[in-house]
């Protein structure tokens, strides 16, 4: 096997035809690089150069293999600077899983634009996933970072809060609840479309509207913000929301507060506990820079 050292020495030399200037160049004495070069025809089997008294010239094979030499030693050295530049969070590929509210809150947009600018050579994959999906792929190492709705209970992962917002009520207009005041007992009996939450998230709904004195009849189950606003758009009925996904409503959805409602959307980053790499840590950083720089409405 030929090592990267004799191609090295190799191409100096045959770049200068003169021991001695590549001797200089290379900061070795001429007798070592002399028995190197040698070396190197030894081992591949042919003559490199036509040795005159104080000059050497390179020859048809020589050449042919600065060739080769040249692209192998670029390539090594090309793995070298990439290695380096996964090491120190440079390069490489990084999997986010994400909510609907991660989008419309301006957090993952921001996190987004700042690793184009600053990380330019990093490969980003988004998945936009159930939060109990995130949480699954990310313990099986599919995603390196989840946002997710709610904080659910996961001792093997490290969750970290982001920020909470209100939610809001999404009804059809023109219709009853469209306009005036709306009272806790006005929504017992209505058709809801329920965005499926997690075990917490669906224990802490229950509490807020049974303190509230609602029970909603649920009659579509959906996993998106912006799927439940659509069926609202479409007659079929109720849905909470949180006040960011529900900015920039369909035509014919009327959106109210519920100053009486004691439940809040929360959002969190999750990741697992194991070290990761530099450039999780440091994405993982920038969303929570992202999560303080965002004003949450409420």
């Amino acid at each position: 096997m030929i090592e990267l050292r004799l191609l090295r020495y190799f191409i100096a030399v045959a770049e200068t035809e003169h021991v001695g200037k590549a001797a200089a160049r290379l900061h070795i004495s001429q007798s070592p690089l002399s028995r190197q070069i040698r070396q190197l025809e030894d081992l591949v089997g042919v003559r490199l150069f036509d040795r005159e008294r104080r000059r050497i010239r390179i020859t048809p094979a020589g050449r042919w293999l600065l060739g080769h030499a040249r692209e192998l030693v670029a390539r090594s050295d090309a793995l070298v600077h990439d290695a380096r530049a996964m090491r120190d969070g440079d390069a490489g590929q990084i999997a986010l899983g994400f909510v609907g509210a991660a989008l419309a809150s301006g957090i993952l947009p921001r996190v987004l634009r700042r690793l184009r600018r600053e990380r330019p050579r990093v490969r980003i994959v988004l998945r936009q996933l159930a939060s109990s999906t995130q949480l699954a792929q990310l313990r099986a190492g599919e995603l390196d970072l989840a946002l997710i709705h709610g904080a659910p209970r996961a001792p093997d992962l490290a969750l970290r809060r982001l920020f909470e917002q209100p939610y809001v009520l999404a009804v059809p207009r023109p219709g009853p609840l469209a306009n005036g005041p709306i009272r806790a007992a006005q929504l017992d009996g209505q058709p809801w479309i329920l965005v499926a939450p997690g075990d917490d998230e669906r224990d802490r709904w229950a509490t807020a509207w049974g303190a509230a004195g609602f029970t909603p009849e649920v009659t579509v189950r959906v996993v998106e913000w912006g799927c439940a606003l659509a069926l609202v758009d479409a007659g079929i009925g109720l849905a909470l929301v949180p006040r960011s996904s529900a900015a920039r409503p369909p035509r014919h959805v009327a959106i109210r507060e519920l100053p009486w409602l004691n439940l809040r959307s929360r959002l969190s980053l999750a990741v697992r506990r194991s070290a990761g790499s530099k450039l999780t840590g440091d994405v993982a950083r920038w969303i929570e820079d992202a999560a303080a720089e965002v004003s949450p409405p409420g």
